[in-house]
């Protein structure tokens, strides 16, 4: 199913606005409200328990559900296509909440090695001591991810674009081969963003997002969310629920409205990042750049194919490795040098203190991540002026 036929861009920015809000208004408000109230009562006992029982619609305790959050929910459910979605605190309790309702000890999960430092550590050292076998192949090999389907497992677990490498896995491909070897499918959806990508247009079971980022916007919310069927998403929700990771109302409501502006923060940021790739692949002091949309990325054509636009996440290796870093960082004016992505402002770190701040040097370099590497996410300045800053710090490397 070609993702680019399934939803023109016009109806993508609309939902962004509008989506998942008209049923959560209240008094004539325009803007849904943050509810911040922990329980919620009932005078009919009956219909209480019909509440909390699922049997009617309404809320019974903000750990399991809030009107705000719900609100949030519905929008990135709409934006996703799917059937149902349910939120976190964080994206990190996204992923980990999903993994740990559908695994089980004797389970085996395929993923690929370019995966969030955080999800790497899941895999490398918590699934393990549950007894659950996982097996990382060479992001971009298809061929030997279809090998350990082959072999059998209970999940494949994919993140296109990866983070902070921006490494492309073709979803079609692999989502259908695993589901003929009756695997499930989870995918995390956080670089790429609804705007660019619907893995469940594709046949992924589940859709993860670290909603701090792209979806919020801007920098100053925590969550996550994952999206797909109704019977699937019941049974992660029912875990979040249980385990407690609950996404805070208030946090729900920056979130919601972050996503109004999701399509123009998106365009404007992957307008920057392409700006911003190419000027870097002619310095002289750049030795590698990743980035999808440039014609040299090994899985170019693969991202031009499943994706509307390649992302505003970029990474780059410089010449000198950590000592040239040590003097590029500083000298930048138009970027927070700080530990996140996907906000309005561009943001810059070496994968080191960011994406693999949870892995050793001896994990990183297993994983392809030189110390030098350089993650970069466009904000929504003028390209000219990040262009001519980049160029200012290249040149105070000495």
């Amino acid at each position: 199913m070609n993702p680019h036929m399934m939803m023109n861009d016009k109806a993508l920015g609309t939902k962004a606005v509008w989506a998942g809000e008209r049923s959560f208004l209240a008094h004539g408000a325009t803007q849904v409200p943050v509810v911040h109230s922990v329980s919620f009562g009932y005078d009919d006992v009956d219909e209480w328990y019909e509440v909390a029982t699922g049997k009617k619609d309404g809320h019974i305790y903000g750990r399991n559900t809030n009107p705000t959050v719900q609100a949030f929910e519905e929008k990135v459910r709409e934006l996703e296509f799917a059937e149902a979605a349910t939120s976190f605190a964080t994206g990190m309790a996204a992923i980990s909440n999903s993994l740990l309702t559908v695994l089980k000890p004797g389970d085996r999960v395929v993923s690929i090695k370019d995966t969030y430092g955080g999800t790497n550590k899941i895999f490398s050292e918590f699934l393990p001591r549950l007894k659950i076998e996982v097996t990382l192949c060479e992001t971009g090999d298809h061929e030997a991810l279809e090998r350990e389907i082959t072999k059998g497992c209970t999940l494949v677990y994919l993140e296109t674009p990866t983070n902070p490498t921006v490494k492309i896995t073709d979803l079609e491909r692999i989502t259908s081969f695993a589901h003929e070897h009756n695997a499930l499918v989870f995918v995390d959806n956080t670089f790429a963003t609804p705007i660019n990508q619907n893995p469940l247009l594709t046949g992924a079971d589940l859709v993860v997002h670290s909603a701090t980022k792209f979806l919020g916007g801007h920098a100053d919310a925590l969550g996550g969310v994952a999206c797909g069927n109704k019977e699937l998403v019941s049974a992660i929700y029912h875990y979040r629920e249980i385990n407690g990771a609950t996404l805070d109302p208030m946090a729900a409501y920056l979130l919601l409205r972050g996503m109004k502006t999701l399509k123009l923060r998106v365009e404007k940021q992957q307008e920057n990042a392409m700006k911003v790739a190419r000027f870097l692949t002619e310095h002289d002091k750049v030795r590698a750049v990743y980035y999808p949309g440039l014609e040299t990325h090994p899985h170019h054509e693969v991202a031009k194919r499943q994706m509307r636009g390649f992302g505003g996440m970029l990474s780059f290796a410089l010449k000198g490795e950590m000592e040239a870093v040590r003097k590029f960082l500083p000298a930048l004016t138009y970027a927070n040098r700080a530990a996140n992505l996907g906000a309005v402002e561009t943001t810059v770190g070496p994968a080191r203190t960011t994406s693999h701040v949870e892995n050793t040097p001896e994990e990183r370099a297993a994983l392809g991540i030189p110390e030098g590497l350089v993650r970069y996410s466009a904000g929504i300045e003028d390209a000219v002026d990040l262009i001519e800053d980049l160029s200012q710090a290249l040149d105070s490397i000495t």
